[in-house]
């Protein structure tokens, strides 16, 4: 074979790749991390055996909000609104993802890679970025390495474009923010066709723990997760899944100085810590998980059930619960202390689809609590308590209709209530329930 011949079929194949880049239809995922199997597989294109299989899908979710006032605090429910302004227009996702995988002479998958990125107003972010090697010899293993989704629950596995609420939980946006990390999975699950075992999944990762929401890893703690998880079974009339998952980690103190909840005269307070020892000693963050996941066989008329419960220890700063970015500091780059708080929370969607398997009505309800040490007017800053410790439920409803495969709308109101409490701003429910109107495109 000559220089010629060998630099024309180059050529060829990036023709190819090209015209499947603008051209070919694919699959969307279900969920952020799926592991390939042989079903999956055949989902893809097939370029070659040489250069493997190739696929492109994509999304686009422009949406309409409006808010109960001015200025709402909406920021899980997609952001918070501006001072002056209670309704916007928003692009809240726009995602191509190519996947690539190359398969061994009988077809089994061997290696996989992902590339994601997520463009809207206000610019472009990679949101994935992983490779995934499988040993074929026992056929039981699967190593993933990158920026990637963490194995902990179902609702953070969920793609946002297949999830029939616009967004996750106030839990799930709170624990785990952005919901990818860097770091290492490993998956044990047998792949071969009579395996007994086949429905059996345990994940465990080791990740950075900030994930996507600070720039790079901050401190020497790494956060260690496990989950085990069953695949859909199938009963006579309905299928079931779900799964156990824990969290372990933590955050490394730089002062000599920590808070956490104890009893003084017979009552919960934040209480201060002061010793040099603290420096370098980890602030926890324990999670511990279970989720279920119900659905009845029928097209028509079908019925789903989602539920998860997670509780708990979490580290954040005084005024915020949420899981740091990167080691907090005041206005004036002062390093802050952090505050461990107990905490609990928890999910429950259930979606009908009506005679039309075009139509869904939806209806979720989530809790999360921060401090479950505290409640109501127990909740003071006298006690060296701030907003991070005011229990929030939201209660939601909707109704999702799909125009074709492509495109697809959901009308969504989100009632959000916060517990009264004698915290500044906080003393009544305060006016932030938020209505969207989403659309999507998708391929």
């Amino acid at each position: 074979m000559n220089r010629h011949s060998t630099g024309y079929k180059k050529v060829n194949f990036l023709i190819i790749a090209f015209f499947l880049l603008f051209s070919s239809i694919s699959y969307a995922q279900r969920t952020i991390n799926d592991v390939m199997d042989s079903t999956t597989v055949n989902h893809l294109l097939i370029i070659s055996k040489k250069y493997g299989s190739l696929s492109f899908s994509g999304y686009l979710q422009p949406q309409f909000q409006m808010a109960q006032s001015n200025g709402t605090q909406a920021e899980y429910q997609g952001g918070n609104f501006g001072e002056f302004t209670n309704n916007r227009f928003r692009l809240r996702r726009g995602r191509l993802r190519a996947d690539y995988m190359l398969l061994t002479d009988d077809g089994a998958p061997s290696t996989y890679f992902v590339l994601q990125f997520d463009g809207t107003e206000q610019g472009v972010a990679v949101r994935d970025f992983w490779g995934r090697y499988y040993e074929n010899k026992w056929k039981i293993l699967a190593v993933t390495l990158g920026l990637s989704g963490r194995p902990f629950g179902n609702e953070l596995q969920l793609s946002s474009s297949v999830r029939e609420a616009p967004e996750r939980g106030r839990m799930s946006q709170i624990l785990m923010k952005t919901e990818r990390d860097l770091g290492v999975t490993f998956t044990l699950n047998p792949r071969w066709k009579d395996a007994t075992l086949k429905n059996i999944v345990l994940d465990f990762g080791i990740y950075n723990g900030q994930g996507l929401a600070g720039p790079a890893e901050f401190d020497n703690s790494k956060d260690f997760i496990f989950r085990l998880s069953h695949k859909t079974y199938a009963f006579n009339n309905f299928t079931i899944a779900g799964g156990i998952s824990t969290l372990q980690g933590g955050l490394n103190h730089r002062l000599p100085v920590s808070y956490k909840m104890d009893k003084i005269n017979d009552q919960w307070n934040m209480v201060k810590d002061s010793s040099a020892a603290t420096i370098n000693k980890v602030a926890p963050r324990r999670y511990y998980g279970a989720d279920i996941q119900l659905a009845t066989k029928t097209k028509s008329w079908k019925s789903e059930l989602r539920a998860e419960v997670v509780s708990g220890l979490q580290t954040g700063t005084s005024t915020n619960s949420t899981t740091p970015g990167s080691y907090p500091v005041d206005n004036k780059s002062i390093a802050l202390p952090y505050y461990t708080r107990t905490f609990n929370g928890a999910y429950l969607t259930f979606v009908q689809t009506l005679n039309s398997t075009d139509n869904q009505i939806i209806l979720k309800y989530d809790w999360y609590d921060p401090n479950s040490k505290v409640k109501g007017m127990d909740i003071s800053s006298a006690k060296g308590l701030s907003p991070a410790d005011v229990r929030f439920d939201t209660f939601g409803f909707g109704f999702l209709h799909h125009f074709n495969t492509h495109f697809k709308a959901v009308l969504y109101y989100d009632i959000i209530r916060n517990e009264a409490t004698q915290i500044q701003d906080y003393t009544a429910d305060r006016k932030d329930n938020v209505l969207t109107l989403r659309t999507q495109f998708y391929f």
